[in-house]
């Protein structure tokens, strides 16, 4: 009768991220991160740019974002791994463009926080005087942080809450919204404007700012090693996201324009306070504060996760600092990467609200742009699915997607340009350091999954990048 031998010194498994989040939960990740209070956070500034035209802005950049969203669905499905666009342009353009197209990404997700915990402070300072915005900030960016390094688990439940409360102020101020509108002629003005700015030039230029209000559907697609089953789950959550956004924006904007047709106001930054007092007055104000720093410091938390995760895939394989790409034993979420995304958004401490807002979405568009090529590319060209429908889904609709990210990239102010460049130019040092000189190509990361069960259910064992299967069949999955 033979005995099994147990090894003495077993290798230990490294440590896997936990598969917990089905459709709802991403889903709910995704609202949480795009806040959807967050039309309020740029309404005056749009009214004034657009004539009060918000709506056709939104609906501008909504279009431009759908097409984008569907590139992202299709990166997805080819490789369902943690590091977005990153991941999908280094895989399909090399080394080089996935380091630069996951930096631009960072300028973007790192400056979120940072702009969340800012407004939290100031809106927290102005309802308790006694407590100083710094000290708001710092409470704020330690319990994010702490929720974090608990697990994503703790973040979907909290993501819940905090789109509950968005909800049911939303239902209240479109109730007192629709009580308060002047008439049939005026459900267009949010559309048509008041005449004092015409042209398609302040539409474009409200769109680019608009693109802040919409980073979330992307964040979702950096939860694919999170996801039961992330070549499906994730596509659906990534289009859901995308338009539920969208037609709120739109909701919400028009909804405001109808209660206070004004397309000036005496402090855009805080116009929502005006149509706020002429719809209720002081109490639904308070209520609004409630809701937004709810807002914010969901945004703050999906956020934080989600770029901690970008760094997580880009120092797995040593893209940057090896110790960002490890997990913690104990909660399997990767802790270095996300307590420095923690101290760095204290910068929120002293970094004018000004420029945070102005570069937001220069890293966005960049990536975005980047992922609508990366379809061209990865399934057109490589893949060589040119004929029939291929054709709409992989080059035609990619590349209106790739134009109207241009278009609207075109359109921002010239001090995010200048400070989204000079981001740019310091990635290309790094990655010139990095690579001696372009004398050797950057690592590479390792796409295989091994799948784990977490306390949401089992696991989805996707194939690796590698099977040969998978380029042709797994977007039609």
């Amino acid at each position: 009768m033979s005995q099994s031998s147990t090894p003495i010194n077993p290798t230990p498994a490294r440590p896997t991220l936990v598969r917990a989040l089905g459709i709802p939960s991403l889903v709910l990740f995704g609202l949480a991160y795009l806040v959807p209070l967050t039309v309020f956070t740029t309404y005056g500034i749009v009214t004034e740019t657009t004539g009060g035209r918000v709506a056709l802005a939104y609906v501008v950049t909504t279009t431009a974002l759908v097409f984008t969203a569907l590139s992202y669905a299709a990166m997805v499905r080819a490789y369902p791994v943690a590091g977005s666009a990153y991941t999908y342009t280094q895989r399909t353009f090399g080394g080089h463009a996935g380091f630069l197209a996951g930096w631009s990404l960072m300028l973007d997700y790192l400056f979120l926080p940072m702009l969340n915990y800012l407004v939290l402070g100031i809106y927290l300072e102005a309802q308790f005087p006694a407590v100083p915005a710094w000290a708001w900030i710092a409470g704020a960016v330690a319990l994010v942080t702490l929720l974090n390094v608990v697990g994503i688990t703790s973040i979907a439940r909290a993501s819940s809450i905090i789109v509950a409360v968005q909800v049911i102020f939303i239902v209240v101020f479109a109730v007192l919204a629709v009580r308060t509108a002047t008439g049939a002629p005026a459900v267009v003005n949010p559309f048509v404007g008041d005449g004092s700015v015409g042209g398609l030039a302040p539409i474009l230029a409200g769109a680019a700012i608009l693109c802040l209000s919409f980073l979330g559907f992307d964040a979702v697609s950096t939860m694919a090693e999170e996801a039961k089953r992330p070549r499906t789950d994730i596509p659906r959550a990534i289009m859901i996201v995308t338009v539920l956004g969208g037609a709120s924006f739109v909701l919400l904007s028009s909804l405001a324009q109808l209660a206070e047709p004004a397309t000036t106001f005496e402090d855009p930054d805080a116009a929502t306070l005006e149509v706020l007092a002429r719809l209720a007055g002081p109490w639904l104000a308070t209520f609004f504060t409630a809701a937004y720093v709810a807002g914010c410091l969901g945004s703050a938390l999906t956020s934080q996760a989600s770029v901690s995760r970008i760094m997580y895939a880009m120092g797995r394989e040593g893209v940057l600092p090896r110790p960002l790409g490890t997990l913690a034993p104990r909660w399997r979420t990767p802790v270095v990467a996300i307590v420095l995304v923690g101290l760095a958004s204290l910068g929120a401490i002293v970094i004018p609200l000004a420029l945070l807002t102005s570069v937001i979405s220069f890293g966005a568009l960049i990536a975005f742009s980047a992922v609508n090529l990366a379809v061209v590319k990865h399934y057109a060209i490589d893949g060589g699915r040119r004929g029939g429908t291929d054709l709409l889904r992989y080059v035609l609709a990619p590349l209106v997607g790739f134009a109207l990210c241009l278009w609207l990239w075109t359109s921002l102010s010239g001090t995010s340009l200048k400070v989204g460049l000079a981001w740019l130019v310091v990635g290309a040092i790094w990655l010139l350091v990095l690579t001696r000189g372009f004398r050797r190509p950057p690592p590479e990361l390792d796409l295989s999954e091994q799948p784990v069960v977490g306390d949401g259910g089992a696991a989805e064992a996707a194939p690796p990048a590698s099977d040969p299967r998978h380029a042709r069949d797994s977007i039609d999955a």
